[in-house]
C-alpha cells in the first residue's frame, strides 16, 4: 500500500530480490578474482544463488498458502451454515486486508443470516397459529409442511409431516376429498364434530428452489357466512317491510275510501278506487314475484341457440342496436334464463338515462366462450356503486328491488360463467356475460 512500502508484499519482495542481487554480484565479482574464468565463476555463483532463491521463494508463499488454506476452510463453514468463523489477523499488509475483509464478509453474512432466522420463525409462528389450515406437497405426493389448524382438521393433531397426501385425506371427510380432486378452488360443507361446517378450499402450484409443490389453504367460513346470512336476512326484511307498506297504506286508505263511496251509494268514483287498488295489488304480485324467481331459480338447461331468431325476440321486449353482425355459429345456454337476464340488462341501460339509440348488444363467439355484451351512454357506476352492483337487493333506483343485477350474476354463474361490469370511456356503462360455449 502507498502509506506503507516497507511492510507491503510487493516492497518484501523487492527488498529480499536486492539482496539475492547485491549478495550475487558480490559473489561473482569475488570468484572472478580467484579464477581466471569469468564464465565459470558465473555460473558457480548462479547455481549457489539458487538455494536462497528457492528458500525466499517458500518463506513468501507460506503466508499466501496458508492464507489460502484458512480461506478455504471458512469457505466450507460457509457452505454448511456455519458463519462464525473468522481469521486471525496477524500481518499488516495486503494479505492482512484480505483477512479483514473476509471477517466483514462473514461478519454480514452472520447478520443476514440472523435476521433470515427471525424472519423464518416470524413467519412459521404466523402459519402454525393461522386459523387457515395450510398444507404443501411436493411433486412426490409428500406432505412437505402442515400448520396445527391442518393437523387438527386432517389427524386429530398428529404430525402430518412426510405422510403421504392420499393417505392423509383418507381421514378426512368425503367433500375434502371431492374438492381437492376438483384441482381448482371451490366452497363445500361437511360435518364436523357434530355440527355444519363450510369451508373454503384454494389450491396452487409453484416453484420452489428447483422443486414443484402444491399449496393447500383450507378457511372455515361458516361464522362469517352466518353474519353475511344475518345481515342479508335484515336487509331484505328491511325492503320487504319498505315495499309492503307503501303498498299496504294506500290500499288500505283506498278500501276505507271505498267503504264511504259506497255508504253515500255514489257509484261513479268506485271504479276509480277499484282501479287504484288493482294497480298497488299488481305492483306488489310484481314485486313479490320477481323475488320469488330469484329464490327458485332453476339448474340452467343449455341447448344450442340461434343467435338472430334469440335477437329477434329479444327485440320484442327492449329496444337496442346490434353493435355487429351475429355469429354464424350458434350459442350454448339456457334460452329462457339468459333471454331474462339480458331483458334486465337492456332496461337497466334504457333507464342509465342516455338516449335509447345508444343501447347496444354485442355478441361474440370466441372459441370454447361466448361473450355478450350490454352497453349504454348513461352516467355510468362510481367505484363504490360498481363494488356493490351485484349484490342482491342492493339498489340506487328510488323504486328498485335490486334484484336484476343480482339475477344476470345468478344465471352467468349458473352457467359456468361470471358478469363483470365497467364505464365505458366518454360514459356509460359496458355489463359484460362470458358463458362457456359447449365445443363445435
Amino acid at each position: 500500500m502507498p502509506g506503507r512500502p516497507l511492510l507491503s508484499l510487493k516492497g518484501k519482495l523487492a527488498f529480499w530480490l536486492m539482496a539475492v542481487a547485491a549478495a550475487a554480484a558480490a559473489g561473482g565479482v569475488l570468484a572472478a578474482r580467484l579464477w581466471d574464468s569469468g564464465l565459470l565463476a558465473w555460473s558457480l555463483v548462479m547455481c549457489a544463488a539458487l538455494l536462497p532463491v528457492l528458500w525466499l521463494a517458500a518463506r513468501l508463499m507460506r503466508p499466501v498458502a496458508q492464507l489460502l488454506r484458512a480461506l478455504s476452510a471458512t469457505v466450507a463453514s460457509y457452505r454448511e451454515g456455519d458463519f462464525s468463523r473468522s481469521l486471525a489477523i496477524d500481518r499488516d499488509d495486503e494479505l492482512g486486508d484480505l483477512m479483514a475483509a473476509h471477517n466483514e464478509l462473514a461478519g454480514a453474512l452472520r447478520s443476514q443470516r440472523a435476521h433470515l432466522v427471525q424472519r423464518e420463525l416470524l413467519l412459521d409462528t404466523v402459519m402454525q397459529n393461522s386459523p387457515v389450515a395450510l398444507l404443501l406437497v411436493d411433486a412426490q405426493e409428500r406432505i412437505a409442511y402442515a400448520n396445527i389448524a391442518a393437523r387438527h382438521l386432517l389427524s386429530e393433531g398428529r404430525s402430518l409431516t412426510g405422510l403421504h397426501f392420499g393417505d392423509a385425506l383418507m381421514r378426512a371427510p368425503p367433500a375434502l376429498r371431492g374438492a381437492v380432486a376438483g384441482a381448482g378452488d371451490s366452497l363445500f360443507s361437511t360435518e364436523i364434530e357434530g355440527s355444519e361446517e363450510t369451508f373454503h378450499l384454494s389450491q396452487r402450484a409453484f416453484i420452489l428452489q428447483g422443486r414443484t409443490f402444491r399449496l393447500y389453504l383450507l378457511k372455515r367460513l361458516t361464522r362469517e357466512l352466518s353474519r353475511q346470512e344475518v345481515a342479508t336476512w335484515k336487509k331484505l326484511i328491511r325492503v320487504l317491510s319498505h315495499e309492503l307498506n307503501n303498498s299496504l297504506g294506500p290500499l288500505s286508505s283506498l278500501a276505507h275510501s271505498g267503504a264511504e263511496i259506497a255508504r253515500r251509494a255514489d257509484q261513479s268514483t268506485l271504479p276509480a278506487v277499484f282501479a287504484a287498488i288493482a294497480e298497488r295489488a299488481e305492483h306488489l304480485h310484481q314485486f313479490v314475484s320477481g323475488y320469488a324467481t330469484f329464490a327458485r331459480l332453476p339448474a340452467p338447461r343449455p341447448q344450442p341457440v340461434a343467435w338472430d331468431g334469440f335477437a329477434a325476440d329479444l327485440a320484442r321486449q327492449q329496444r337496442f342496436t346490434l353493435a355487429a353482425a351475429l355469429p354464424a355459429v350458434p350459442g350454448w345456454f339456457d334460452r329462457a334464463q339468459v333471454e331474462q337476464a339480458l331483458i334486465n340488462l337492456l332496461k337497466n341501460a334504457h333507464e342509465a338515462g342516455g338516449k335509447d339509440t345508444d343501447v347496444e348488444l354485442l355478441i361474440r363467439c370466441l372459441g370454447t366462450e361466448q361473450r355478450i355484451e350490454v352497453r349504454d351512454r348513461g352516467a355510468g357506476m362510481s367505484q363504490a356503486v360498481l363494488a356493490q352492483a351485484l349484490l342482491p337487493f342492493y339498489s340506487t333506483k328510488r323504486s328498485g328491488t335490486g334484484l336484476g343485477l343480482a339475477l344476470a350474476r345468478e344465471i352467468a354463474e349458473a352457467h359456468g360463467g361470471r358478469i363483470q361490469l365497467q364505464n365505458r370511456e366518454g360514459g356509460g356503462l359496458c355489463v359484460t356475460l362470458d358463458l362457456p360455449r359447449q365445443p363445435d
